[in-house]
């Protein structure tokens, strides 16, 4: 879902144009483009599964292997679903369907993990 409203803001810019703009987030006061917008979504799934300073990926929450362990703590896991709070994976961890398309807005932000 996340992936169809990311596109969806990114063709309606495209018509729209870059005097239409939104606050964003919401009662911030902060105005922004429907492409800003786009991409502050998409900036906020990738933190899902990039490092933080501590060297932990919010995908993996407590399970402290795939935190600390060499051999776990880069294999990236896509879950079904994810903690609204802190990213946590939840659900099946197998799932390169819908949640592997943070693969096209990871590449599409020319990040990397």
């Amino acid at each position: 879902m996340n992936y169809l409203l990311i596109e969806a803001l990114h063709h309606f810019h495209q018509y729209l144009g870059d005097d239409y703009k939104v606050e964003c987030p919401t009662n911030s006061g902060q105005w922004m483009t429907l492409r800003e917008v786009a991409i502050e979504l998409s900036e906020r799934l990738r933190r899902i599964f990039q490092q933080n300073a501590n060297g932990h990926r919010p995908v993996y929450g407590a399970v402290e292997v795939f935190q600390t362990n060499p051999h776990w703590r880069n294999l990236l896991t896509f879950n079904e679903y994810f903690h609204g709070d802190n990213g946590a994976g939840l659900g099946a961890s197998h799932q390169t369907g819908w949640t592997g398309v943070i693969a096209q807005l990871i590449h599409r932000c020319g990040e990397s993990l």
